[in-house]
């Protein structure tokens, strides 16, 4: 009796594991979670709690290692794909607002899905084909196509502040604008390659859709991230190319250039992490 008993449970046991191991590596289980997701508050700030800010903007290049998350995949896997592909699907089916980035970064000029095809330079053209099969000409429209896999930086639009409520140092993005790095279909020489602002986008707004699509944890496949947490919890790494300041907001690279533009880059980034060690006494 007492053997039987054994038994039973481990073949209940055992049943148990198979089911749930069956279940926790069934490659075909959908994570419905992610894609209902909402971001995450972020917490009021009052005015009056900030004494001391800064706005700089920051480039990310995806073709560094900790930011090819972003970059990959170019094409759809699993549900999965990249930033700008997400950022242009938001577009197209209006939710998210894309605004000229030839103007300025104030989110004050909205340009259309077309227009961001056009920037892409994915224009609908004409041409005159052959008709192999009758020999005559034909006019033909071709669509234009938008290669994603051209844009291989992402500026950034952020803002640093100081709140003495909670005595902390924080930053909140506003913006970013993808940036193309592509060659022209007329180039002949590596030296020919253009770099160009797509669009702006506010990051506010872009949080509706950012917190609904994943991307690849490097660390962990188990735990699902979406491009949103990647952004608030600073899970990338870039330079800083500008900062507020009296001349219109000029790029470091126009004053500066090669080592001492990097130099500079790095001085500004210090000096905001020295204002706040800079408050404490040790």
């Amino acid at each position: 009796m007492k053997r039987l008993v054994i038994s039973v449970v481990a073949l209940m046991m055992t049943g148990i594991f198979s089911a749930a191991d069956a279940q926790m590596f069934n490659p075909v289980i959908k994570r419905d979670d992610i894609y209902n997701r909402k971001p995450i508050p972020l917490p009021k700030v009052r005015e009056a709690d900030v004494f001391w800010m800064k706005t700089v903007w920051r480039i990310i290049d995806l073709r560094e290692k900790i930011n090819q998350p972003m970059y990959f995949p170019t094409e759809e896997i699993g549900g999965r794909t990249n930033l700008i592909n997400v950022l242009l699907k938001g577009i197209e089916d209006g939710v998210v607002t894309a605004y000229d980035a030839r103007s300025d970064d104030e989110f004050r000029m909205p340009i259309t899905f077309s227009e961001v095809k056009d920037r892409f330079g994915a224009k609908t053209v004409t041409k005159r084909v052959q008709n192999f099969e009758t020999g005559e000409w034909q006019n033909k429209t071709i669509a234009g196509q938008i290669r994603t896999e051209e844009v291989k930086q992402v500026m950034l639009k952020e803002v640093w502040y100081f709140d003495k409520h909670t005595s902390t140092m924080q930053v909140r993005i506003l913006g970013m604008c993808p940036i193309r790095i592509y060659l022209p279909e007329d180039a002949t020489a590596a030296s020919a390659v253009e770099r160009s602002k797509v669009f702006w986008v506010s990051y506010p707004e872009a949080r509706q859709v950012l917190a609904r699509n994943p991307v690849f944890n490097p660390h962990n496949d188990a735990a699902t991230i979406s491009f949103d947490d990647m952004f608030i919890k600073r899970m990338f790494t870039g330079y800083i190319v500008a900062e507020s300041n009296t001349f219109n907001n000029r790029l470091i690279s126009q004053y500066l250039s090669a080592e001492e533009a990097m130099m500079e880059s790095k001085r500004v980034e210090e000096k905001m992490f020295n204002f706040e060690q800079d408050l404490w006494e040790y």
